[in-house]
C-alpha cells in the first residue's frame, strides 16, 4: 500500500483550507483513494489552522498517521506538526517569514526554501497570494502533474477566471518549477490509477442522499459542524427541487420540518447538540402525532458551547432520551461519506414506514471531512414509493388506530371524509384527547395505556427493517473491536497496521445505533476473544446502551475526548496493551 499525506498550516484566514482542498482533489482526479481533514478555529482570522489530504492507491478511512510533505506559512505550524514528518519527509517554508535551524528538522528530513513572498509580490499583494508557491511545490512534491493540479484550480475558480485565478496559476506553477528544481518528488507518492473518483464531505453525502430520498424540504439554522447540509441544498435546490428555508432558530426548524411533513412531504432539518437540545420537545411532538421527520445531529465536543470546531461523540445520551416520556425512534450511525449517503436514503424509509423521527448521527469529523467515494458506492436510481394513505371512511376513520405494528392508516391534511385530530396530549384512536377531562377515568387509563403500547411496538419493527450490527474481518481474531460512527475508520485503519504484525482482529460497527436487538449483539459480543470499545467521549455512552439492551459489559476501552479524532497509530499502541494483558 503506498501513501502520502501532504499537511498545509498557518493561521485561519491564510487560505489554508483552500489550498489543502485542491491537493486532495487533484488526487482524487488522479485515481487514488483520499482522506482529507480540515482543522480550523471558529474564528475568521486568527488561530491555527491546518489542512490533512492522504492519498493511497488503496482505500484509506482516516486522516492516517504522520506526513510526508508539510508547507508550514507559519513558525507555528513548523512546531506543532513538524515532529510528526517521516523520515524522507520534507518541510516546506518561506526564509523571508520565519528561519529553521538546521539542528530543528528532524532527522532524514529535507527542509525545503521556497521563496513564496517573493514569487507571490509578482503578480499582486504578497499577503494575498502568499499560499498559491507552496501548494504548487507540494503538489511536485506529492507527484501531482502541473496539468492536474491547473485543471482543478481552473474549475475551482469558475466563473471568477480572471486576474485572480492567473495570479494563483502562475504563483503555483513558479512553486512547482521551483521545487522540480531543488527536490525530488517523495518515494511516498503513489502513482495515478485512472478514472477520477467522487470526493465529498460527510455533509455533501447527507444532503445528496436526503435529495435522492425525495427530500423536498429542508429548514435548518447554521450550527456549526451541520450548516454545510443547508449550504448545498440551497446551492442545488433548484437542480433537486428542494425548498430550503433558513429558519430563525432551532424551534422553528424542526417545527417547519414536522409541519411540512404532517402534510405529506420528506422533510428534514439538521443541526449540532446545542441546537438538538432546542429542538427536543418538538421532537416529542412528532413521536406523540407519530409524524414522520428526519434530523441530522452533527456532534461537536461539549457541553453547552464547548469547542464550536472539534469533533465528540457525546450526544448519543441526548439523542436515545431527547423528548419527555417515551416513544419510538431510530439512530443511524454512518462511519464515512458513502454511508451517510445511504443511511441518510434509509433514514427516509424508516421515518416514513414507522411514522417516526430518525436521528442520523453524525460527528464534526464526518461532517467537514473529505473522503473519495467510489461511483457504484452513490445509486441515484432510488425507488420513492407514493405516499401510502387510506381511502374515506366516513366518520370511522381512526388515525391513531390500535395495529399489531403499531403503525396507523396515514391521511393527509384535505382528504375528504378523513377528518382528524393531531395533538400534542393523548388521544384516542381518532386523535380526540383525553387529557383534559377524561384523565383518570377507567376507559381512558386504559386508552393511555393501549397508545402507548401501540406506539412502542413500533420499536419490534425498526428493529427487523434497520440495519443490523455488522462483522467485518476474520471470523477467529485476537481481538474484536466494537465501535460506531466516525471512529469506525481509523479502527479500520489500526485492523490494516496490525495485520502487518501478523496480529488477527475484527470489528463489530453499527450502523444502527438505536434500537438494537439485544439477544443478537450479545450473541455476536460472546464469540470474540476479548473486545476494546472505541468512543469519542468521556463515559463510553454506546458502551453504556449495550450494557442496558444486551446485558454484555464492555470493561476494556479506548475513549477519546480532547476534540481530535482517533489516529490509528493509537488504536493499535491500545489494542496491542489489551492482547498482551489479555484484557
Amino acid at each position: 500500500m503506498a501513501e502520502i499525506v501532504v499537511r498545509l498550516g498557518g493561521q485561519a484566514g491564510d487560505g489554508i483550507a483552500s489550498i489543502g482542498e485542491s491537493i486532495a482533489r487533484s488526487f482524487s482526479r488522479m485515481g487514488l483513494h483520499v482522506f482529507g481533514v480540515n482543522a480550523y478555529q471558529s474564528v475568521i482570522r486568527g488561530g491555527h489552522v491546518w489542512f490533512g489530504a492522504r492519498a493511497s492507491d488503496a482505500r484509506v478511512y482516516s486522516q492516517g498517521d504522520g506526513t510526508d510533505v508539510l508547507v508550514a506559512l507559519d513558525r507555528q505550524t513548523f512546531d506543532v506538526h513538524s515532529p510528526g514528518i517521516r523520515p524522507g519527509g520534507t518541510v516546506v517554508y518561506d526564509a523571508e517569514k520565519f528561519s529553521i535551524a538546521d539542528n530543528e528538522v528532524p532527522v532524514g528530513v529535507q527542509a525545503l526554501n521556497v521563496p513564496a513572498l517573493k514569487i507571490a509580490r509578482k503578480y499582486t499583494s504578497a499577503s494575498v497570494l502568499q499560499n498559491a508557491p507552496g501548494l504548487g511545490a507540494a503538489a511536485y512534491l506529492a507527484g501531482i502533474p502541473l496539468e492536474v493540479l491547473h485543471k482543478q484550480l481552473s474549475d475551482s475558480f469558475g466563473r471568477k477566471a480572471g486576474d485572480v485565478a492567473n495570479w494563483n496559476l502562475g504563483a503555483s506553477r513558479d512553486g512547482y518549477e521551483f521545487a522540480s528544481q531543488h527536490a525530488s518528488v517523495s518515494e511516498a507518492a503513489p502513482k495515478a490509477r485512472g478514472p477520477a473518483k467522487l470526493l465529498m464531505t460527510g455533509n455533501q453525502a447527507i444532503a445528496l442522499g436526503a435529495a435522492a430520498a425525495g427530500c423536498k424540504f429542508l429548514a435548518q439554522y447554521p450550527m456549526t459542524p451541520a450548516s454545510s447540509v443547508m449550504h448545498w441544498m440551497a446551492a442545488h435546490s433548484r437542480d433537486v427541487g428542494v425548498v430550503v428555508k433558513q429558519a430563525e432558530d432551532e424551534l422553528a426548524a424542526i417545527n417547519m420540518a414536522i409541519g411540512a411533513s404532517f402534510g405529506g412531504v420528506r422533510s428534514m432539518t439538521a443541526t449540532s447538540g446545542g441546537g438538538f437540545a432546542l429542538m427536543v420537545e418538538a421532537l416529542g411532538m412528532a413521536g406523540m402525532t407519530e409524524t414522520p421527520v428526519v434530523v441530522v445531529e452533527a456532534q461537536r465536543s461539549g457541553p453547552s458551547t464547548g469547542l464550536p470546531t472539534k469533533t465528540e461523540q457525546g450526544d448519543l445520551n441526548m439523542m436515545l432520551g431527547a423528548g419527555q416520556g417515551e416513544f419510538p425512534r431510530a439512530i443511524l450511525a454512518p462511519s464515512n461519506p458513502a454511508e451517510a449517503y445511504r443511511l441518510t436514503i434509509r433514514a427516509f424509509e424508516l421515518a416514513e414506514a414507522w411514522q417516526v423521527p430518525v436521528l442520523v448521527a453524525s460527528d464534526f469529523h464526518l461532517s467537514e471531512s473529505l473522503m473519495t467515494v467510489d461511483r457504484d458506492e452513490i445509486d441515484l436510481n432510488v425507488t420513492i414509493p407514493s405516499l401510502e394513505t387510506v381511502q374515506p371512511d366516513g366518520h370511522d376513520y381512526k388515525r391513531y388506530q390500535l395495529t399489531t405494528t403499531g403503525v396507523s392508516p396515514r391521511a393527509l391534511p384535505g382528504q375528504p371524509g378523513l377528518q382528524f385530530v393531531a395533538g400534542s396530549d393523548e388521544h384516542d384512536e381518532k386523535g380526540h384527547l383525553i387529557s383534559d377531562i377524561h384523565s383518570g377515568l377507567p376507559v381512558f387509563i386504559t386508552m393511555r395505556q393501549e397508545m402507548m403500547d401501540k406506539r412502542m411496538r413500533k420499536l419490534h419493527g425498526l428493529v427487523s427493517a434497520a440495519d443490523p450490527p455488522i462483522l467485518e474481518g476474520p471470523s477467529a481474531s485476537e481481538l474484536t473491536f466494537v465501535a460506531w460512527g466516525s471512529t469506525v475508520g481509523a479502527v479500520r485503519d489500526a485492523m490494516r497496521l496490525l495485520a502487518a504484525q501478523g496480529r488477527a482482529t475484527n470489528l463489530l460497527w453499527f450502523p444502527t445505533v438505536y434500537p438494537l436487538d439485544g439477544d443478537r449483539v450479545r450473541a455476536m459480543i460472546e464469540k470474540a476473544t476479548r473486545t476494546l470499545l472505541v468512543e469519542a467521549n468521556y463515559s463510553g455512552q454506546f458502551g453504556r446502551l449495550l450494557r442496558a439492551e444486551a446485558g454484555v459489559h464492555l470493561s476494556e476501552r479506548f475513549l477519546k475526548y480532547d476534540g481530535e479524532p482517533f489516529s490509528p497509530h493509537a488504536i493499535v499502541a491500545r489494542a496491542l496493551e489489551v492482547i498482551r494483558h489479555g484484557g
